[in-house]
């Protein structure tokens, strides 16, 4: 488990895609359990540890996840993304160019329970709620582009969802038109950094996820080391 930030208040790790950033159904072994073992050991806390889920990440996704050591520390944080005071900043891997390179993608979006899939509209409809990004080219070879996402809103498989109403499905993402699959059920989708004001100490805190290591990734960003 890789540990990417921890004090007092606040633990943040790079989860690694498959992985569960919560319990669920499945029974599988989930980093938020992982990370109250690693607490109660390294500290020898006698009992249950409290750790507060701020927010999540899709299970193929990887990167950069926070949890909370305390309730007020996790109260705190719960507003700061509420008020959209946490830049949240994404790398991902998509298929071609997308056209135009960088802009801003405004749209409606609805989930589909029963499909656990987001649909994109230009336009609103019942139900559907507004959804924006930025993004913009920064890294590409012959067949794909690395993409730096800057999400505004926090809607279910936003990223996934408004870059394939687009044309450029995240790599591996087959649930939104990406043609095959990654050999490891992933996708090339990666929660690269946050960025707030600490909740307790009130100081800028970014906390940089390092990206998968995986060869395509490797060359697309091996100018940014």
């Amino acid at each position: 488990m890789e540990i990417l930030f921890e004090d007092n208040h606040l633990i943040a790790v790079n989860k690694r895609a498959g992985q569960l950033a919560q319990g669920d159904r499945t029974g599988d072994i989930s980093l938020d359990q992982l990370v109250k073992q690693y607490i109660k050991t390294k500290y020898s806390k006698p009992g249950d540890v409290f750790l507060g889920v701020i927010h999540r990440l899709d299970r193929p996704v990887s990167g950069v996840i926070l949890y909370a050591r305390t309730s007020k520390s996790l109260l705190r944080m719960n507003q700061l993304f509420k008020e959209q005071k946490i830049q949240k900043n994404y790398w991902c891997i998509v298929k071609d160019r997308p056209q135009p390179e960088e802009g801003t993608l405004n749209h409606h979006l609805i989930k589909n329970e029963a499909q656990n899939k987001s649909y994109a509209y230009n336009k609103p409809r019942p139900n559907t709620k507004p959804a924006s990004l930025d993004y913009r080219l920064i890294s590409s070879s012959d067949r794909y582009s690395l993409l730096e996402v800057m999400l505004h809103t926090g809607r279910h498989h936003q990223i996934r969802c408004q870059l394939a109403k687009i044309g450029s499905p995240v790599r591996g993402d087959l649930k939104y038109g990406y043609p095959r699959t990654n050999k490891d059920a992933s996708i090339s989708l990666h929660a690269r950094s946050l960025e707030f004001i600490h909740p307790v100490r009130n100081d800028q805190v970014k906390i940089l996820a390092p990206v998968p290591s995986d060869p395509l990734w490797n060359a697309l960003t091996d100018q940014f080391d």
